[in-house]
């Protein structure tokens, strides 16, 4: 409930702080007061966009603050979801800088206007022209119906197997678009694939075949080099090996004479054993050349294969078509496999399907159950608020397709009048009537679920006498369970308060300002009878006022 207001700096508001009770609150005024400016400032702390010109003085900033006592509210879920402080005595504040900009606070945390509203709406409820035409539309009439049949928690579940269901059902359609791409490129990758594996791919190779080429491709001239260089080392009279002999055998003479020689003979007779080395090696590259041209074509093949789907692939190694390779192995198995995971993943969507199916028609059930209960409780209702041929016609049609609050089709139609013909409401009821069915309505639903606080903005305009009489005792009766309150211009309706406000304006400083003040028990007299007979209060006014309050 809404414990305390204060508004600074807006609109014709200077300075204004207020607390309220519980129960039954009512607030009056002149018409011009500025009852509009109350509603303006409270509106802003339930999430309504800022606007600069709402400042009084432009060069301040605007501030409005309420506290609300939500501890039988169960809000800490939407708190911790909003990641928000929860307090028992929650402090909601709403700052207009002179700036322009805007700034919003609860429990002392910023806060965005989006969980402002989400907030909000949990905590006032304020009924204005806007919120009749609402009663006209499909989903307040199911939360209706809902509220009745306790279908909150099965609501619950369908919103989240639904979400399931839908997200199934985008995964399916997916695979089946991906399944007609993959079809048109399936023959062409099967096709890039089946060059790519016969390949044989191996890391490496590109490398290891242009050599063996070069050898294969120059063999005579290899041939003749290596023939060149075992005649340079082994020719008997003028070969390396025999200089290299000679000259160790000098040397080794000379080591012989002195040490100083020793260093530069084993030099010499290091230079002849690796002669020696690269002769055998020679040799041994002798006996292994081979002219072989049916590898050379071998070789040659393979390379023009290989740098072909280089090409082909915009490749620059072995490597790269191999992860190619891989990724067309990938596609085609995948193109290949679709169907099983296709399969898979209808199965998955009858199952889920299934259960909501189930979950739709326990809804439906509950609310067939409860239109009946419904009917009754309205219809009496708005006979004793002067509508007393007034019928509703309501009917829950379950349908095949799943909508975002179950498989129902929803008919709220409605007559005014003995044998007049049913309709929907916007087009069957009057604004004046269609306000006493929206307060029907809040008074059936405030005996099913903790509604939040109640605010009626003129929901009497239109009418008077005993029908107001009931109005307010409506009213009243809400107030046993929640907070109300009720801005009106109906004397009936303002002596069942359990607490009177009134707002008036007043100049001061020869500057106009918008008050708000509690009044008390002779107060209320007063205004009741200015409500009753004008400013000039007639004895006959003040005993009435009298009577209405006791």
């Amino acid at each position: 409930m809404l414990t305390s207001l204060t508004i600074k700096n807006y609109a014709l508001i200077d300075n204004l702080h207020v607390d309220f009770n519980d129960g039954f609150s009512i607030i009056t005024g002149e018409t011009g007061a500025g009852k509009s400016i109350l509603l303006g400032g409270l509106s802003l702390i339930l999430g309504k966009r800022a606007d600069l010109s709402s400042l009084k003085d432009a060069s301040q900033k605007c501030i409005i603050e309420a506290v609300f006592n939500i501890s039988n509210y169960n809000l800490k879920s939407l708190f911790n979801s909003e990641d928000l402080d929860y307090e028992p005595q929650t402090i909601i504040r709403r700052e207009i800088l002179a700036s322009g900009k805007s700034r919003a606070f609860v429990n002392d945390s910023p806060v965005n206007l989006s969980s402002l509203q989400l907030l909000g709406e949990r905590l006032i409820d304020i009924h204005s022209q806007h919120q009749t035409l609402q009663l006209t539309s499909d989903e307040f009439q199911f939360q209706v119906i809902d509220a009745l049949a306790n279908n909150e928690e099965a609501l619950q579940n369908y919103t989240v197997a639904l979400k399931a269901y839908k997200k199934l059902q985008k995964e399916y359609k997916s695979l089946l678009d991906f399944q007609a791409e993959a079809i048109k490129e399936h023959d062409y990758n099967t096709f890039l694939l089946k060059e790519l594996v016969e390949a044989k791919l191996v890391e490496g190779e590109l490398e290891t075949l242009e050599e063996e080429y070069e050898t294969l491709n120059n063999i005579e001239s290899i041939q003749e080099k290596l023939a060149e260089a075992h005649q340079l080392i082994s020719d008997d009279d003028v070969g390396i090996i025999t200089a290299l002999t000679t000259l160790k055998n000098a040397l080794q003479k000379l080591s012989e004479f002195s040490s100083k020689y020793q260093d530069i003979f084993q030099r010499a007779n290091s230079s002849l054993i690796e002669i020696d080395d690269v002769f055998n090696e020679i040799n041994v590259f002798q006996e292994g050349l081979d002219t072989d041209p049916s590898r050379l074509e071998t070789v040659d093949s393979k390379l023009k294969i290989l740098h072909n789907l280089m090409q082909k692939h915009v490749s620059s190694n072995i490597s790269e078509l191999i992860i190619i390779r891989n990724q067309l192995q990938d596609k085609v198995s995948l193109t290949e496999n679709l169907d099983d995971s296709i399969q898979k993943k209808q199965k998955e969507i009858d199952v889920k399907e299934k259960a909501l199916n189930t979950i739709a028609n326990r809804i439906s059930k509950q609310r067939k159950k409860v239109i009946t209960e419904l009917k009754i409780q309205l219809e009496s209702i708005l006979s004793n608020l002067g509508m007393p041929n007034a019928q509703f016609k309501i009917d829950v049609n379950y349908q095949n397709q799943f909508f975002v609050n179950g498989k129902d089709e929803l008919a709220f139609l409605f007559s005014a009048n003995k044998g007049g013909s049913f309709n929907e409401l916007k087009k069957a009821a009057s604004g004046g009537e269609l306000s006493r069915i929206m307060l029907a309505i809040k008074s059936v639903l405030a005996k099913y679920i903790q509604l939040p606080t109640i605010m009626f903005d003129e929901i009497d305009t239109g009418v008077s006498g005993e029908i107001s009489n009931k109005m307010g005792d409506i009213m009243q009766q809400m107030s046993t369970n929640m907070q109300v309150f009720s801005i009106t211009h109906l004397p009936q309706i303002a002596a069942k308060g359990h607490s009177h406000f009134k707002v008036y304006k007043e100049d001061v400083n020869d500057v106009t300002q918008t008050n708000l003040i509690k009044l008390n028990h002779d107060e209320r007299i007063v205004e009741i009878a200015q409500m009753l007979g004008g400013v000039e209060m007639s004895s006959s006014a003040i005993a009435h006022a009298k009577e209405l309050l006791n």
